[in-house]
């Protein structure tokens, strides 16, 4: 990867491998059955063009840096693109985020995988926008879940951090969240935090309660982060009412959370709402490639 490039991923934060595996999975995918005959046979290896990733709706972008790994990878020369927008960046429609000037050939081959994870990333990240708008002034954050799509998991997370969201849990192992299946074959609250202390001492522990009556359970096990699942709002309110004796307990809510409820219940004393949707469901930003009518070949001529 240009070093560059190398650089503008690292300041995302996201892992540099985790990067260069999406992009090469992808391209993989258009290159399966060979190159692309299309444009082979009907642009010159060397013919030039100036081109604009423009954006036909407003949003929040994100996933530049990946971009322009992509361009890299078809040796597309990223030197000569120019970044207009930075991820996190509020756009509009007509906005351009993103300038190349080079062959037309490698540009061409990368478009499809390129607007692809950039129009997905942005996408994500302007949905976490408005949920971070409604919540704002609340002391209530949204954050992702682990319902993200297979392979893309840190390039999601990412883009729930651009645009203003907060990351649970990236895996299995960095931390323990407690939910119904393990209370059932563990035998209750108590026991399965007992166990996961026993084994894991310091780490992250978070109980998933889905009635008043668990609540009272894991704050009794002394359980600093409770997750209340598919509570009304009114079981929501009487469950931060009982958590409040203990004010070092942080509050997280998700099931069946919409942005027309959000702040309702953000307002009701909780810390987090876990929105699955953010990175499962979400809707891609139109973003197109433009291209600019390359010159003519030399010594052709128009015909009228």
């Amino acid at each position: 990867m240009n070093a560059t490039v190398r650089e503008l991923v690292r300041d995302s934060g996201v892992d540099v491998s985790d990067v260069e595996r999406v992009v090469e999975v992808a391209l993989g995918e258009d290159l399966r059955f060979g190159s692309d005959v299309t444009s082979e046979a009907t642009i010159p290896r060397d013919r030039t063009a100036r081109a604009r990733v423009v954006s036909r709706a407003s949003g929040v972008v994100c996933g530049l840096a990946v971009a322009l790994a992509v361009l890299d990878a078809v040796r597309f020369p990223v030197d000569h693109a120019t970044l207009i927008h930075r991820d996190g960046d509020a756009i509009a429609p007509g906005d351009s985020v993103l300038e190349l000037d080079g062959p037309i050939l490698p540009l061409l081959l990368a478009e499809r995988t390129m607007l692809n994870l950039l129009s997905h990333l942005s996408g994500i990240a302007t949905a976490t926008s408005e949920w971070s708008r409604t919540l704002a002034g609340t002391g209530c954050e949204v954050r992702d879940t682990r319902k993200t799509t297979p392979g893309l998991r840190t390039l999601e997370k990412y883009a729930v951090r651009c645009g203003g969201g907060t990351n649970h849990r990236l895996g299995l192992g960095d931390a323990a969240l407690i939910k119904d299946n393990h209370i059932e074959a563990a035998g209750g609250i108590a026991a399965a935090v007992a166990a996961i202390r026993a084994r894991h001492p310091g780490l992250t522990l978070e109980v998933e309660c889905d009635t008043l009556e668990q609540v009272r359970e894991a704050l009794e096990a002394h359980c600093s982060l409770i997750l209340l699942d598919n509570m009304d709002l009114e079981t929501i309110t009487a469950a931060v009412a009982i958590i409040d004796e203990s004010p070092a307990v942080r509050i997280e809510v998700s099931g069946g959370m919409t942005l027309e409820r959000a702040r309702a219940v953000a307002l009701a004393g909780v810390d987090y709402i876990a929105v699955g949707a953010l990175t499962h469901s979400v809707t891609a930003l139109d973003l197109g490639l433009d291209v600019e009518s390359p010159p003519p070949i030399e010594g052709s001529r128009s015909r009228h």
